[in-house]
C-alpha cells in the first residue's frame, strides 16, 4: 500500500500493474529527454547571438520536427495498445466474484461456492484494533487465492462507484443496470487495499476495498472467510 511521502507508484501484485509500471517508467523517459531538449534549445537561443542565418530557410530540419513528433507518439501508443488489450482477456477463470456498489459499502458474491453473498464496511474508529488502518479496513474481508485467474464482475445498484485496488492495476467503473468484468492473477500473498474512485455521494470516501491473497493450496482445503 502507498506510504507518506511516497515518490511512485506502488510495488507491483500482478503482471499487468508490471506492465503498468514499465510502461510508465518508458513514457517518463521520454518526456525526460523531450524536456531536455526544449530547455538545450531555449538555453543556447539565449545565450547564442543570432548571426547564423542558414536555419531561416531549412527544409531538411522542418521535416526532422516533423517526423521526430510522429515517431515518439508511435513508441508511446504501441506499447500503451498491447496492455490495454492485455487487460481486456478473459482466459478460464478459476473463480468468480461479484461485487456490487452501495452507498456507502460494496456487497461480494462468491458465485462458485452457492452463492455465499456478504457485505463488507469500513471499520469505525472505535472499532479499530492495534495495527489496524483507518479509513481503510474493513468487517468483512475478500479471501482470494494467488497463483490462479480471478475474474471480477462489478456492478452497482444505486449511483456510480469504482472498484479500484492500485497494486493489482485494477480499476473498473461500477454502473448501475451494467455488468463489468475483469481480471487478475496475484502473485505475492498478502493484504491489499483500495477504495472506491468515482465521486458517488457524502460518503464515496469511507468505502475501501480489502483482499486478502492466500495461497492457492490453502484456499484449496475450504473457502477461509473472515466474516
Amino acid at each position: 500500500m502507498a506510504h507518506a511521502a511516497q515518490v511512485g507508484l506502488q510495488d507491483a501484485t500482478s503482471p499487468i500493474m508490471e506492465e503498468l509500471i514499465t510502461f510508465h517508467d518508458h513514457a517518463l523517459m521520454i518526456i525526460f529527454l523531450i524536456c531536455f531538449l526544449v530547455l538545450y534549445t531555449l538555453f543556447l537561443t539565449l545565450t547564442t547571438k543570432l548571426t547564423n542565418t542558414n536555419i531561416s530557410d531549412a527544409q531538411e530540419m522542418e521535416t526532422v520536427w516533423t517526423i521526430l513528433p510522429a515517431i515518439i507518439l508511435v513508441l508511446i501508443a504501441l506499447p500503451s495498445l498491447r496492455i490495454l488489450y492485455m487487460t481486456d482477456e478473459v482466459n478460464d477463470p478459476s473463480l468468480t466474484i461479484k461485487s456490487i456498489g452501495h452507498q456507502w459499502y460494496w456487497t461480494y458474491e462468491y458465485t462458485d461456492y452457492g452463492g455465499l453473498i456478504f457485505n463488507s464496511y469500513m471499520l469505525p474508529p472505535l472499532f479499530l484494533e492495534p495495527g489496524d488502518l483507518r479509513l481503510l479496513d474493513v468487517d468483512n474481508r475478500v479471501v482470494l487465492p494467488i497463483e490462479a485467474p480471478i475474474r471480477m464482475m462489478i456492478t452497482s445498484q444505486d449511483v456510480l462507484h469504482s472498484w479500484a485496488v492500485p497494486t493489482l492495476g485494477l480499476k473498473t467503473d461500477a454502473i448501475p443496470g451494467r455488468l463489468n468484468q475483469t481480471t487478475f492473477t496475484a502473485t505475492r500473498p498478502g493484504v491489499y487495499y483500495g477504495q472506491c474512485s468515482e465521486i458517488c455521494g457524502a460518503n464515496h470516501s469511507f468505502m475501501p476495498i480489502v483482499l486478502e491473497l492466500i495461497p492457492l493450496k490453502i484456499f484449496e482445503m475450504g473457502p477461509v472467510f473472515t466474516l
